[in-house]
């Protein structure tokens, strides 16, 4: 495979108060916050548009499991079917099956201390609009 990973996609961390927590980097970091957290937009070497999402999470979320991790990083992957192969090929966990939304493909991962790792293959002309 040429590409696996080609950018991150977004950080995603459990908070006590994740509405607070959007109004302090907003107040004190300038983010421009909305109900998923802030958006930031950039272009890839080819110059086609590109994101990155941060944000907060109720620190219930079971969305990192199996990890019991506070956090969970999403990377932007090229091919997500033919990378999620490689990867069972090459021994490591994948979690769960991939989905599909008009925004793009995800799957999910294992890496080797247990952290879930979020792979998704963008559609980013959607947020676009």
């Amino acid at each position: 495979m040429k590409n696996r990973v080609t950018g991150i996609g977004g950080i995603f961390f459990k908070s006590e108060d994740p509405d607070a927590a959007k109004s302090w980097y907003k107040k004190h970091l300038g983010l421009d916050t909305d109900n998923y957290g802030c958006t930031f937009w950039w272009k890839d070497k080819e110059g086609k548009d590109c994101s990155t999402q941060w944000s907060p999470m109720d620190k219930e979320t079971s969305y990192f499991e199996p990890s019991k991790k506070q956090f969970m990083m999403n990377f932007r992957v090229e091919n997500l079917d033919e990378l999620l192969e490689t990867l069972k090929a090459e021994g490591v966990t994948v979690v769960g099956e991939p989905e599909s939304y008009d925004y793009g493909k995800f799957g999910w991962i294992l890496d080797a201390e247990g952290n879930k790792i979020e792979l998704w293959e963008p559609v980013d002309k959607v947020f676009l609009k």
